[in-house]
């Protein structure tokens, strides 16, 4: 559970896939969730007004949303322990338009039997589409687990599909 308690900057902004909170440190971008998964009362005190870095972030996830933008140029602090940012890092290096298994993940940060805990990991990431959990699937090829729901993984993994070339 998050317990940041300086003082941070969030605001909700309508995009093509719905409603999306994005809030900002001042200096990174800290959360960003879809309204299905929102908690900003994870926050000890949270303004709800935008502020350059969240206006950046809408800005940027409107150009993904229109296919125009493929990799996210912005100053992240996922809050989470050292493995799941050492996760978090590794998602972060699937190409657009990828996928891998959470096993892949597990080899990629040298932690071979770790699937599950890659699993867990994805699940608290606090950084909607930017750090892009939805691109990690089942060893089979299968999708899996999501926070946002099977229906908008597949979206999205549809959306990057259909925006790869």
């Amino acid at each position: 559970m998050m317990n940041i308690t300086k003082e941070i900057n969030y605001y909700t902004y309508e995009t093509a896939f719905g409603k999306v909170t994005v809030a900002s440190d001042g200096k990174n971008i800290i959360y960003v969730k879809s309204e299905r998964n929102c908690e900003m009362s994870k926050f000890k005190t949270a303004t709800n007004k935008p502020d350059k870095l969240t206006d950046m972030a809408a800005g940027q996830l409107a150009e993904y949303f229109a296919g125009k933008r493929r990799v996210f140029e912005l100053p992240l602090d996922p809050q989470g322990t050292k493995f799941q940012k050492s996760v978090w890092t590794a998602l972060q290096k699937i190409p657009y338009g990828e996928t891998r298994s959470y096993k892949q993940i597990a080899q990629a940060i040298k932690n071979h039997k770790a699937c599950r805990a890659v699993g867990m990991a994805n699940n608290k990431n606090p950084i909607w589409i930017i750090i892009p959990c939805h691109r990690v699937i089942g060893a089979d090829g299968s999708l899996t687990g999501y926070g946002g729901g099977l229906e908008m993984k597949e979206r999205l993994l549809k959306h990057e599909s259909n925006t790869k070339n």
